[in-house]
C-alpha cells in the first residue's frame, strides 16, 4: 500500500541526487543474503528492453525503456561470478537512502556493497529439464527491483523463472548498460498521476511478456544484443504465468491480470488497489479495475500490520475497509480462488522488502526506533520464511497443480500467518 513508507519517501528524496559516490564509513558491513530454500541453484541475467512502438509516458520524446532481471533455476554443474546485490550506480542511490533522516539514518557508506552478493550467479546455463513457469515481479511505488532479492531469488530456487521489473522514471533509479542512471522524476499527486503510473506499469508488464515470447522463438530482444544464458528460451513455459508484487506492485499484478489473460494467478503483498485510497476517512477513493471487476483466476492477498495516526494498531485485511476499502471491494467482487493472509506479530509494510534482511545485519547502526519503523518487531527470519513458503505454495498450486496443503488452514510452521475469513 502506498502509505508514505520510509523506502518510498527516502527514494523520492535521494533519487535525483545520485551523482557522486558517498564517503565511506569508518567500518562497513558486508551483507550476507539469506540461504535459498528450493532445490535449485540460481542464475541471473539482465535484459535492456526498448519498446519502439510506445512513447515513454513520462518523457514522450523517448521510446519506453525497461530494465528486467531474469532469475532462473541454474545448471548445478556450471558456475559463474556471484551477482552483486547492487551495481555501483544503484548502490550510490540506496546508500543515500540508508543515510537519509527519512531512511535509516545510518552513517553514509555503512554497507560494503562491492562485497555484498546475492545467492545467484551471473549468466550461467539454465537447469535442464522441462520448461519452467514464468512469474513477473513488480516493486513498490518508487522502489527499484533490486531491493526484493530475498523473495525473488528464493522463488527461482523453487523452479520458477522470475522476471523482476523496474519502472523507469518512477522507480527511484534505474541503471542501464554502461552505467547510465535514470532517476525518478519528481512524484506528482492525485489519482490522475497514480493512474498514469499504474498504466505505465501494466504496459511494462505486458511488453515484457511479449519480449519473453520472442526469446522462446530464438530471438534476443536485449537492446545491446548481449548473450542470453544457454537454455533460457526453451526454459520459459509461457502457458503458465504468474505475477506478484509489493505495495503498488501488488496492485500492478492484479491490474495486469485484468488486461492480459496470459497471467494465470497473482499475489498482492500489502498493496492497496486504488489510485486514491479514501484514507484518511473523507478523502477521495478511486478503485482500480481489478477492484471493481474482480478476477476469474486465483489471487492472494497478504497484508501487514501498521499504526494509525491515532497510534492505534491497524491490520491490512479485507475486514478493515475503514483502512483500505479497496481490499474489501476486491474481496466481494473476486470470483476466482482467493485467500487473505495477515502477517502479524509486529510486521510493517516494508517487512516485504529486503530491508528485513538488511536492517538486522546493520545492528547497532540502526536505532531501535528506526528498526521498528522500517521492519517492525516481528522476527525477520520467521517473517521471511513465511513469505517465501506461502508465495511458493501459491504458485505451486495454481501454476503447477501441486497442492502442498499450506492453504488448508493456519500452520504451526508459520505462527505469524493468520487466515482472514
Amino acid at each position: 500500500m502506498v502509505r508514505g513508507s520510509a523506502l518510498v519517501a527516502g527514494l523520492a528524496l535521494v533519487g535525483g541526487l545520485a551523482t557522486t559516490a558517498p564517503a565511506v564509513a569508518a567500518e562497513q558491513v558486508e551483507l550476507t543474503a539469506p540461504a535459498l530454500t528450493g532445490q535449485y541453484e540460481v542464475g541471473t541475467t539482465d535484459l535492456h528492453l526498448v519498446d519502439r512502438s510506445r512513447p515513454d509516458p513520462w518523457k514522450p520524446d523517448r521510446r519506453r525503456e525497461v530494465m528486467a532481471t531474469v532469475t532462473y533455476p541454474a545448471d548445478r554443474f556450471a558456475h559463474g561470478p556471484q551477482a552483486p546485490w547492487l551495481t555501483p550506480g544503484m548502490s550510490t542511490v540506496i546508500d543515500q537512502f540508508l543515510a537519509d533522516k527519512n531512511g535509516l539514518d545510518v552513517p553514509v557508506g555503512s554497507v560494503d556493497w562491492a562485497s555484498s552478493k546475492r545467492r545467484a550467479e551471473i549468466g550461467v546455463p539454465v537447469a535442464p529439464g522441462a520448461p519452467k513457469p514464468v512469474v513477473l515481479f513488480s516493486p513498490g511505488f518508487g522502489g527499484p527491483r533490486e531491493t526484493y532479492s530475498a523473495i525473488v531469488d528464493d522463488l527461482a530456487s523453487r523452479g520458477y523463472v522470475v522476471v523482476s521489473l523496474s519502472h523507469t522514471y518512477e522507480s527511484g533509479a534505474v541503471e542501464f548498460p554502461g552505467g547510465r542512471l535514470e532517476t525518478a522524476l519528481p512524484p506528482g499527486e492525485g489519482p490522475e498521476f497514480m493512474k498514469k503510473a499504474l498504466d505505465a506499469r501494466v504496459d511494462d508488464s505486458r511488453f515484457v511478456l511479449d519480449q519473453l515470447t520472442k526469446i522462446t522463438r530464438g530471438q534476443n530482444p536485449d537492446a545491446e544484443n548481449r548473450p542470453l544464458p544457454r537454455g533460457l528460451g526453451w526454459s520459459l513455459d509461457l502457458s503458465k504465468v504468474g505475477a506478484y508484487g509489493h505495495s503498488y506492485g501488488g496492485f500492478t499484478a492484479g491490474e495486469t491480470m485484468v488486461h492480459d489473460r496470459r497471467v494465470d494467478a497473482g499475489i498482492n503483498l500489502d498493496g492497496a488497489m486504488a489510485t486514491a485510497f479514501g484514507y484518511p476517512p473523507g478523502s477521495a477513493y478511486v478503485p482500480g479495475e481489478v477492484t471493481k471487476r474482480g478476477l476469474d483466476r486465483p489471487f492472494l492477498l497478504m497484508g501487514a500490520e501498521g499504526v494509525g495516526e491515532d497510534g492505534k494498531p491497524l491490520e491490512h485485511t479485507h475486514r478493515q475497509p475503514e483502512f483500505d476499502r479497496s481490499w474489501a471491494d476486491f474481496w466481494a467482487n473476486q470470483r476466482g480462488w482467493k485467500r487473505d493472509l495477515l502477517l502479524r506479530g509486529g510486521s510493517t509494510h516494508m517487512a516485504y522488502s529486503d530491508l528485513q534482511v538488511i536492517v538486522p545485519q546493520l545492528g547497532a547502526l540502526v536505532t531501535p526506533e528506526k528498526r521498528k519503523a522500517s521492519i517492525g518487531t516481528i522476527d525477520p527470519r520467521r517473517s521471511l520464511a513465511a513469505q517465501r513458503d506461502y508465495i511458493g505454495a501459491f504458485f505451486d498450486l495454481h501454476l503447477r497443480g501441486r497442492d502442498r496443503h499450506l492453504f488448508d488452514g493456519e500452520s504451526p510452521r508459520h505462527p505469524n500467518i493468520d487466515f482472514i475469513d
